[in-house]
């Protein structure tokens, strides 16, 4: 607890400096920390500064309150401080003739051109930074919202060759903007005792840090400091990985992969990716160790593993928009949108209904902002929105099928995005998961003629004649339904998708869209391949009349898919297989 104070302490402590000294008097040699919170969102304001007897004070005040009693108040505050640091015996202060009641020392608040700040002014206005508090003869430069880490946070699991992306939460500054040093433990010589310093830094200075083969056994430490792009820097954190360095797996199945996406593709064109990731609710079940994947190695399936694999994969695609579905809430949160955004992506991510697990969306902040999102709910858009009142009154004549369908927790994502570059360039970008029995095939007909109503709203109603790029595990292959409807605009009512699962949930209706969409990277021979089943049930849909492929990145060979029999291994981290293809406006 002493080290938390004295640390608490000399994080306060200021560095020598000559700023504005304010109320006429000479420029003190050194100035003490005076670290305001202000955020216009909260009533209070928080005051931190240590008194000249080393004593901390944290004060809590109103914003709309008059200086002048915050002032009082410090007053009142140094008294006590100086009177406890100042207590004598009796016979000490009889001898000195000391007073017994310690003086209220002058506090005043001097702004940085030096004018007194006036005692009626609110708190909220007085405390700007730069201005210089005086508490007797002490003086102290306020700092007002700096920049501070609120969370830094090391990955789990550390593989060679892999990216080590850290959690970096701040507050009043941007991680972008932040100092990194990294720091290996020092091994020791001929096995016995580290001589000298513990640590060892790194020649690494960037937010993400690849150790080498090297490093194999040694753990790693990261020092931060927090910084707001406009040269200021709050007390630096420092944070200890867990455990040390693993070898990787090798060669994985997507090393070929990257070597086509070295580069991001220049603004003209946009590098999609759509992948389904194996969320972890379900990857680490009895059923999936022992039915689903019981070729997989144990560990292989446990999550920390499979994110170094993915974040290494997905970094190393140079994407402009990643689609994701089966993204656990807290891998996006802990994980993934981190990660991503080091490598200049940022995340939005949308839950499915009573789940764990949900879609995530990212795109590329230099080449596009989010203009608005329109995530829906399959069940409750159907049921609430008077856009789907048609299909939902044709609906309610199978009772069967209704209900299927309104239990089902399917989502969908979508984000409209606009060209940084060209304004009149913008993206309506789609991302789904439709319902996985392989019987449900009209279950799923009904969810993508919702999915296809709101697109519809958004890209011919809200921003007439924008493109779409849907993407999605569709859990439906090349003959089903649902893709001939994705496909042509239509379907007929006596496909045998209507049938899917017995007469007794037959049920047919008309169904189209307006748009002429396009499987970007075709049909391959499967994107999804586990010991039981292989199909192709993940695309790209795209906007044939605005957008056109410049390339498809090749999936891997049969032979890497196989090498360890099936997916995920330990090369490959999902069941699924990302697809990927870089488009051009046409």
């Amino acid at each position: 607890m002493w080290r938390r104070l004295r640390s608490a302490l000399r994080s306060l402590r200021g560095s020598p400096a000559a700023p504005p000294h304010g109320g006429g008097g000479r420029p003190p040699a050194a100035m003490e920390r005076a670290v305001v919170r202000c955020v216009p969102s909260e009533p209070k304001l928080s005051l931190r500064f240590v008194l000249p007897d080393g004593s901390a004070r944290h004060m809590q005040r109103d914003q709309a309150e008059p200086l002048g009693r915050a002032l009082a108040r410090i007053a009142t505050n140094a008294a006590k401080g100086h009177g406890k640091a100042g207590k004598k015996s009796k016979k000490a202060r009889a001898e000195d003739g000391a007073e017994g009641e310690a003086a209220v020392p002058a506090v005043r608040l001097f702004s940085r051109d030096g004018a007194a700040v006036a005692e009626e002014v609110p708190n909220a206005a007085a405390w700007q930074d730069g201005a210089v508090l005086h508490i007797g003869d002490a003086r102290y430069r306020v700092e007002r919202n700096p920049p501070a880490l609120t969370e830094l946070r090391l990955p789990r699991s550390l593989l060679a060759g892999f990216p080590v992306c850290p959690k970096v939460s701040a507050e009043f500054a941007a991680p972008q903007h932040c100092l990194f040093r990294w720091f290996r433990e020092q091994r020791p010589a001929g096995g016995g005792e580290a001589a000298g310093e513990a640590w060892v830094e790194t020649a690494a200075a960037e937010r993400v840090f690849t150790p080498s083969n090297a490093l194999v056994g040694l753990r790693l430490k990261l020092r931060c400091t927090p910084g707001d792009g406009e040269q200021r820097y709050g007390p630096a954190r420092e944070v200890e990985s867990s455990g040390p360095v693993e070898a990787g797996p090798g060669a994985c199945t997507f090393d070929s992969r990257h070597l086509y996406t070295k580069k991001v593709c220049g603004h003209g064109s946009v590098r999609a990716v759509s992948y389904n990731i194996l969320a972890d609710t379900y990857a680490q079940t009895e059923f999936s160790r022992t039915v689903l994947y019981p070729y997989c190695a144990p560990y292989a399936l446990e999550i920390d593993y499979r994110q170094n694999l993915l974040k290494k994969e997905l970094a190393g695609y140079s994407a402009d928009l990643i689609c994701l579905q089966e993204v656990d809430k807290s891998v996006f949160l802990d994980s993934l949108a981190p990660a991503l955004d080091a490598f200049g992506l940022e995340g939005l991510f949308r839950i499915k209904e009573k789940q764990h697990e949900g879609l995530a969306t990212f795109y590329r902040r230099d080449k596009f902002s989010l203009l608005s999102q329109h995530d829906i709910a399959f069940s409750e858009a159907l049921l609430s929105e008077p856009l789907h009142k048609e299909l939902c009154e044709q609906l309610a004549k199978y009772p069967l099928v209704q209900e299927k369908v309104l239990q089902r927790s399917s989502v969908l994502q979508v984000s409209v995005l606009q060209s940084t570059t060209d304004p009149s360039r913008k993206l309506c970008v789609a991302n789904t998961h439709l319902y996985w029995h392989p019987k449900g095939g009209n279950i799923r007909l009904i969810q993508i003629a919702v999915a296809m109503s709101h697109i519809k709203h958004i890209a011919c109603d809200l921003y007439p004649s924008i493109p779409v790029i849907f993407c999605g595990d569709f859990n439906s292959t090349p003959s089903s339904g649902t893709y001939s409807f994705i496909s042509t605009g239509g379907i007929a009512e006596d496909h045998e998708d209507w049938v899917s699962n017995g007469e007794e949930e037959r049920c047919s209706m008309s169904l189209s869209h307006p748009f002429k969409l396009l499987s970007a990277c075709g049909e391959p021979a499967y994107t999804n391949y586990v010991g039981g089943f292989h199909g192709c049930l993940d695309y790209i849909f795209i906007d044939r009349n605005a957008l056109e492929v410049e390339q498809v990145i090749p999936l891997p060979s049969h032979e890497e898919i196989t090498t360890h029999q099936a997916l995920p291994s330990v090369s490959h981290p999902s069941d699924h297989i990302a697809l990927i293809c870089d488009l051009k406006w046409k």
